[in-house]
């Protein structure tokens, strides 16, 4: 199934170079005057060698057709990421080395769909979007409602965004998983 390299997500497995890979890191680059860009940070499956490839805008990207199954996460041990099957109880187990930085949006029942290929879990694949708690940012201003000046805040999970001065820790926001950018107050 082929996507425009737009719709690249982190944990996606696709077929790039007659082999598979794990979407690990995605950015969408605009420099300057040139065109647009995706730079994705790949996994190869086989030799588990990572590196970097610039997709532009409009290629079209197989995209490897895997068994998905809905899960839950339920918690992090160390280096292991439990997840449960709600349907049958069944718990797998992915190292962080797998996940890559969807580790950074995974809370506590979070629902998510775990990829197998060849009955090997190889990844997960996140939501749209994801609810985290601001645990660390700036003191907020009042009146800087229309601002476009934007404060580092530290989620639950470790993850960094760009958020706009008015966030106050302890409030809940929404973040796109693709782009690991502040969308709005939960």
């Amino acid at each position: 199934m082929a996507i425009p390299a737009t719709q690249l997500r982190p944990g996606m497995i696709i077929k790039h170079n007659d082999q598979l890979h794990l979407v690990f890191k995605v950015e969408h680059r605009t420099p300057g005057n040139l065109r647009a860009f995706i730079q994705a940070k790949l996994r190869n499956l086989k030799s588990g060698a990572m590196f970097e490839h610039r997709f532009r805008s409009a290629d079209a990207i197989e995209k490897v057709v895997v068994d998905e199954i809905p899960m839950e996460f339920l918690y992090a041990d160390g280096d292991d990421y439990y997840f449960m099957n709600p349907v049958d109880f069944e718990q797998t187990v992915l190292k962080s080395s797998t996940l890559g930085d969807a580790v950074e949006y995974l809370t506590a029942n979070l629902q998510i769909k775990v990829s197998y290929f060849d009955g090997q879990p190889v990844g997960i694949e996140l939501p749209q979007t994801v609810d985290l708690e601001v645990v660390e940012t700036e003191p907020g201003l009042k009146s800087a409602t229309a601002s476009s000046v934007t404060n580092p805040a530290k989620l639950e999970t470790g993850l960094v965004v760009q958020v706009p001065p008015f966030i106050n820790e302890g409030e809940k926001i929404r973040v796109d998983t693709s782009e690991g950018a502040y969308l709005s107050r939960a």
